[in-house]
């Protein structure tokens, strides 16, 4: 077992420094993928759009992007309520009644509170991941900003989220909104895509690649 001091120090080797992903996204040192915000659902487009042209009208876009991005931190943390937004197996009803529980725990405003319980109203739940995602590219397009998607082992603290900002900005020559998932089976390190770009840094790429080359020498 990791002890906590060794544990941190073991992150920290598989989180590229900025200068890297400069280097990497510039140089080549990355694999055209596809435009996946080009490819969002159209009814995680629709929520998306409609939520914000509401929290726009009543200003209120500041607040409702903290309530998405503290949702999407909850879903990040818990399997529970992954499982939950997926199931088929609770009614209407059941879901309107416990997203408006969990709003209320959370402290939700009431725009996307009342969000939650339209969505599940609409038996929509399982797409709120898109609706997510698809709500930040809105909003940074309003900004005429850049998204960025990152994956990640661990939730990144405030200075390594501003560190990529300011690594991917020197890359894109704009600000950069940047949307965090945590999954731990990437192991470690970063899989941060830009549009078709992607660069990946992740411990299980590089394990993945050298059990391909062990394979290849024996």
């Amino acid at each position: 077992m990791i002890s906590g001091g060794n544990q941190n120090e073991f992150k920290s080797m598989w989180l590229p420094c900025p200068g890297s992903l400069i280097l990497g996204l510039k140089s080549g040192n990355f694999v055209p993928v596809a435009d996946t915000s080009q490819h969002i659902s159209g009814v995680a487009e629709r929520y998306a759009s409609s939520l914000f042209e509401l929290a726009l009208e009543e200003g209120a876009v500041p607040a409702v992007t903290a309530d998405l991005d503290r949702f999407q931190a909850m879903l990040d943390d818990s399997g529970d309520l992954k499982r939950f937004i997926s199931s088929p197996v609770f009614s209407a009803e059941e879901q309107v009644g416990a997203v408006q529980a969990l709003a209320t725990k959370a402290g939700f405003g009431a725009y996307f509170t009342n969000f939650l319980k339209v969505v599940a109203k609409n038996r929509r739940l399982f797409a709120l991941p898109g609706m997510v995602k698809a709500f930040r590219i809105i909003a940074a397009q309003h900004r005429g900003e850049v998204s960025a998607e990152i994956t990640s082992a661990h939730a990144l603290t405030k200075a390594q989220e501003n560190e990529l900002k300011e690594a991917l900005k020197g890359v894109t020559g704009k600000d950069v909104a940047i949307a965090v998932t945590v999954d731990p089976s990437i192991l470690g390190g970063l899989i941060v895509k830009v549009g078709s770009r992607q660069i990946d840094t992740s411990l299980r790429t590089k394990l993945s690649t050298l059990k391909l080359a062990l394979k290849e020498v024996g």
